[in-house]
């Protein structure tokens, strides 16, 4: 039997580094052991975004988040629940200094920190820590949620490029930006990060809706993990946005199997991220995706993945109309009841 793997070059590049393969571990409770990052990097990872640490846990060092929250005009009492909620076995800021020292000690695949808050802080002082303790690039989590009807969206989108520019100016490594949907003009939201700095802007973010306990009459954490059906908002706006932009472009959500990788990579996406579906079948599932993965390319006859990176983005689509909203009739109109 032919290797594959010898044959054809599913390298790539992102943030500047040079990725034995796309497929990227990201941001889970898994990397919080040494070991699953090892069993990671076996199984075929390119590379690994760790565990985030929070700007709940910075807070001890910064009374910055006390004052967003407890004072800001724009965030409610209530919405405030909505916030993820830390759980027990978080550590503060110099344990995960030390653990991400231990996994550029234990495996050779890039390892990518990951800050998860929304204002400056200490994300600054953390930001130049992560660099020190061997980070290879830093990913910018933000998860914001206004609910004040008198925060318009100038003010949101000011608050990330504000945020970019002040940790890229505390780094020499590169830094990416981990953001939803929910900006009124996406692409423009895309170009401002772009020039503030970002190297990389990873799509998207999942936003966790709380459940109502109606016994209890409280709000409640609901965590549900990705499904394929969620890979079609990024493969869209990944594909628009490729080409317009300098900044790599990372898919995220909704990565559970090989096409969806393919898939991914011919938008325009420099990798494909996943965290569900090795929560739900094992780190090994990374391996099983890079046979699959080289079959076919195979298969289809590409020698690489650059090969096919951007091949089905909007400049490159034979349909590139179907982007737009004059497709929109045309769906609508596809669907017939039987």
């Amino acid at each position: 039997m032919i290797d594959l793997s010898k044959t054809i070059d599913i390298s790539t590049t992102y943030l500047g580094m040079t990725l034995k393969s796309p497929l990227v571990a990201s941001s889970s409770p898994m990397c919080e052991h040494v070991d699953n990052i090892r069993r990671m990097e076996d199984a075929g990872a390119g590379a690994v975004v760790l565990h985030s640490l929070f700007e709940e846990q910075i807070e001890r060092e910064s009374d910055e988040l006390d004052r967003f929250i407890g004072n800001a005009t724009d965030v409610s009492a209530e919405a405030t629940t909505q916030f993820p909620e830390m759980t027990g076995h978080v550590k503060g800021p110099e344990t995960y200094l030390e653990h991400l020292r231990k996994c550029k000690q234990a495996v050779r695949i890039p390892v990518i920190a990951s800050l998860n808050g929304t204002t400056n802080g200490g994300w600054l002082k953390y930001a130049k820590q992560m660099e020190q303790a061997g980070a290879d690039a830093l990913e910018l989590n933000i998860y914001y949620i206004p609910v004040s009807p008198d925060v318009n969206g100038e003010r949101v989108e000011r608050q990330y490029v504000e945020l970019v520019q002040a940790v890229r100016q505390e780094v020499q490594i590169p830094v990416a930006v981990k953001l939803g949907p929910y900006f009124s003009s996406m692409a423009n939201m895309a170009k401002k990060l772009d020039a503030a700095g970002a190297g990389g802007l990873v799509l998207f973010n999942r936003f966790y809706q709380p459940d109502f306990d109606l016994e209890a009459l409280e709000v409640t954490p609901n965590l549900m993990l990705s499904s394929p059906h969620e890979l079609f908002l990024r493969l869209h706006w990944i594909a628009v946005l490729y080409g317009s932009i300098n900044a790599d472009l990372a898919l995220t959500g909704g990565v559970h199997s090989a096409t969806g990788v393919v898939k991914a990579m011919m938008a325009g996406a420099k990798v494909a991220m996943m965290t569900s579906a090795l929560l739900m079948l094992g780190i090994s599932h990374l391996e099983t995706l890079t046979n699959e993965l080289l079959i076919w390319m195979n298969e289809h006859e590409y020698d690489s993945i650059r090969q096919m990176q951007g091949s089905m983005s909007r400049n490159a689509a034979p349909q590139p109309a179907a982007f737009e909203r004059v497709n929109y009739m045309k769906m609508l109109g596809s669907y017939s009841m039987r």
